[in-house]
């Protein structure tokens, strides 16, 4: 029988550690009993202001996930990321949140990146 608890924490390690892969400095959060002081992942200053939940499953329950982030994010964007194995991460947040994003990146930059890269 697999421990949730260590599962949820293996979830979140690696979590950070791909953020952190991608260049964005994050730790595991302090985990006692939610709200916008405990995220399960915290990423450093200047990206401080999401409340990052990760869950690493095979069958997400995505409106609870959803609902705990939202309950628990403060002033922070709400945002889950999950995965299942054999699948990298993925990210869940609301859509006026990525857009207004989107509308403070550098669109050349990104096209490039994307345009440039080889499709895998």
């Amino acid at each position: 029988m697999i421990n949730s608890r260590a599962k949820g924490a293996r979830a979140e390690r690696n979590l950070a550690n791909t953020f952190k892969e991608a260049g964005f400095p994050a730790r595991r959060g302090q985990q006692f009993s939610g709200g916008p002081d405990s995220p399960d992942v915290i990423l450093e200053p200047p990206f401080d202001w999401f409340h990052v939940e990760a869950k690493w499953v095979e069958a997400l329950r995505l409106n609870a996930a959803r609902d705990q982030s939202m309950r628990d994010c403060g002033p922070r964007i709400p945002t889950v990321c999950d995965r299942r194995n054999n699948v990298p991460w993925w990210i869940q947040m609301p859509l006026d949140d990525w857009c207004v994003i989107l509308r403070y990146c550098d669109p050349d930059a990104l096209r490039k990146y994307y345009l440039d890269q080889p499709i895998q």
